[in-house]
């Protein structure tokens, strides 16, 4: 067998794979002698069919099944002898497949690209530091109190954060156009649920009056056709209802699984869940940005079949959270790769830069990590040690715990080379997603 390696560009590599035609026919004799051996053919007795007739009657089919397992089987063997590493399976392209000549074909695909990582010690990074505040807990409890709100009829002017039920339709240029008209449609003023100007000019309305709304859609609003219109609508207001707050007593307490009903049990759990959040945030956060300067210093070039297997996972898992997890099966391309291009490509990143921070560094999962954060985890349950055994038992679930604390390990690893600097913030801005690098401009 003659192997010849091309690259093409970047990642991409051309393997020339040519196999003697010995080779080829030793296997579709082999293989006719078999068929002869157990094929029925009218006329013949089992076992005694002529080769001559196994050829004319299956020698096409025979020899295109050889063709395809010497492909598999030359492929692999000539990536093992030019020591490539394929990222995803290659294009095949016969070139020559004649009988009695030599058989040549060629794969193309792309390769892991070879990573030497850079030096880490010169990064920035900013850690955030917060603690839930008394104001925070008493914000949340009046967050949790709105939720479980009853409304009750006022005969009033409407004002925010009340409920108004209205029927409205929308005009541009005097025509109603498609998804501008709604009946009995229940709207707390404020929620922000209706484009600018719609739920602040219902402000002042009474039950059993017309209104009319002359407001702007955005100029990044979903609909192509109405970005930046101008619109009409003509709203009747059917209600306006006030807001009423649940007391903080037994009946509310018992809604959270609250088992001691104690406004100061209450507290202490809503708190509990609260630095829970936090931490996790803050870790998210700070694991994002370690990863994202890893990226950044290394700058990676990795293989785009690896980046569409990742967009196609980013696809399923968008799917799965706006249609559930029971809908059924969905096409993935009604959502266009271009919208994940950019995730993918630098989660694939992270995933070679780690691995290799790993196996440059010996770095090897930590039980104790691991136990800790199973317990972690179980500590929201009721029962935390079926949870803890149901993990230890459950090689799948326990492989996805040991993986995130190898993460965790490397980006302690990581912090400790580089430049490490803290800052305080607020529980709110603990909790918001870290700010994205605005992209530079193609003039740039």
């Amino acid at each position: 067998m003659q192997v010849s390696v091309e690259t093409t560009s970047g990642l991409e590599r051309q393997l020339t794979v040519t196999v003697p035609a010995e080779r080829i026919d030793q296997d579709v004799n082999a293989r006719v002698q078999q068929t002869a051996r157990t094929a029925r053919i009218d006329g013949f007795r089992p076992g005694k069919v002529p080769v001559k007739v196994i050829k004319k009657r299956y020698g096409a089919g025979i020899r295109a099944e050889v063709l395809e397992q010497v492909v598999q089987q030359s492929f692999y063997e000539a990536v093992q002898q030019e020591e490539l590493m394929p990222a995803g399976a290659p294009g095949i392209e016969l070139k020559n497949d004649q009988e009695g000549e030599d058989f040549q074909f060629v794969a193309t695909f792309e390769v892991y690209p070879t990573v030497e990582l850079a030096d880490y010690s010169a990064v920035e990074i900013t850690k955030q530091n917060a603690e839930v505040a008394d104001a925070d807990l008493d914000k949340m409890i009046d967050t949790l109190r709105k939720q479980q709100a009853s409304y009750a009829a006022v005969e009033r002017a409407a004002a925010e954060g009340d409920r108004v039920k209205i029927d409205f339709e929308g005009f541009i240029d005097g025509e109603a156009f498609d998804g501008g008209k709604g009946e009995g449609m229940e709207l707390i003023l404020g929620s922000g649920q209706m484009i600018p100007g719609f739920e602040s000019g219902l402000e002042g309305a009474e039950s059993g009056v017309d209104v009319e709304l002359n407001v702007a859609f955005p100029e990044d609003y979903h609909a192509e056709n109405l970005k930046g219109k101008d619109a009409l609508f003509k709203v009747k207001v059917h209600s306006v209802e006030e807001q009423q707050l649940p007391e903080l007593n037994e009946e509310f307490f018992e809604k959270f699984g609250i088992s001691e009903n104690t406004e100061e049990a209450f507290k202490v759990e809503v708190r509990k869940n609260m630095e829970r959040e936090l931490t996790q945030s803050l870790k998210m956060k700070l694991k994002d940005q370690v990863f994202s300067n890893l990226v950044e210093v290394n700058g990676l070039d990795v293989p785009a079949a690896l980046v569409d297997g990742e967009i196609d996972t980013l696809r399923r898992q968008a799917i799965s959270q706006f249609a559930g997890p029971n809908a059924p099966e969905m096409d993935l391309n009604i959502l266009p790769k271009e919208m994940f291009a950019d995730q993918a490509k630098k989660r694939v990143a992270i995933g070679l830069l780690v691995q290799e921070v790993i196996s440059a560094n010996d770095i090897t999962v930590e039980d104790a990590r691991v136990d800790a954060m199973i317990e972690d985890l179980a500590s929201t349950y009721q029962e935390p040690q079926e949870v803890i055994d149901y993990y230890k038992n459950n090689e799948e679930m326990l492989n996805q715990v040991k993986n995130l604390v190898l993460e965790d390990q490397v980006v302690d690893h990581l912090l400790a080379s580089a430049k490490v600097s803290e800052e305080t913030v607020s529980y709110e801005d603990a909790l918001k997603p870290a700010e994205q690098p605005a992209e530079e401009s193609e003039d740039a």
